[in-house]
């Protein structure tokens, strides 16, 4: 009887399992290896953004190990392409003070990836594709520039890591 009871309790357990809703839309055929990602273009006024936001999506493909990132478009399968349309900061936080102590990066891009092989057919694109996320302050310190500098950085691997996984995972 303790058996039976516990062969029961195990395949209950057993059929209840967690998976995701939806399913992975790989929109990369196994036959792609080559990805080139061109410098974005910069359409705000923040100096830099595009070349951080760009080497930071480069970096996140190659890390997945997925892709080789060839400097040639005309090497590439596949190609991605991007405009950086508007980039704020904003303050959303402040001490007893008044300063503040946390602020919101958003950016909006405008994201396409073409199948080179194939006339450049857009396999994905999003004309409005917006990353926000909020960095803390460290209100003692006066480097407030650096801070922000640094928080960029931060904010453009991040939003690389969101970019490739709704790329290469579908979500």
């Amino acid at each position: 009887m303790k058996r039976l009871l516990v062969a029961s309790c195990w395949l209950l357990l057993a059929g209840c399992g967690y998976t995701l809703v939806g399913k992975s839309n790989n929109l990369l055929p196994p036959t792609v290896h080559t990805l080139s990602v061109p410098a974005f273009v910069n359409k705000t006024t923040r100096v830099e953004l595009e070349q951080r936001v760009t080497q930071a999506v480069a970096d996140e493909f190659v890390s997945r190990g997925r892709l080789r990132l060839v400097r040639s478009e005309k090497d590439a399968d596949v190609i991605l392409r991007g405009s950086i349309d508007s980039f704020g900061i904003f303050p959303i936080a402040f001490n007893a003070q008044g300063r503040a102590t946390q602020y919101q990066i958003s950016i909006t891009a405008n994201i396409e990836l073409l199948d080179h092989r194939n006339d450049d057919k857009v396999l994905w694109k999003n004309d409005q594709y917006r990353f926000t996320e909020n960095y803390q302050v460290d209100i003692v310190t006066s480097d407030s520039f650096d801070q922000e500098t640094r928080a960029i950085s931060t904010i453009a691997d991040r939003f690389a890591q969101s970019l490739v996984a709704n790329l290469l995972e579908g979500f």
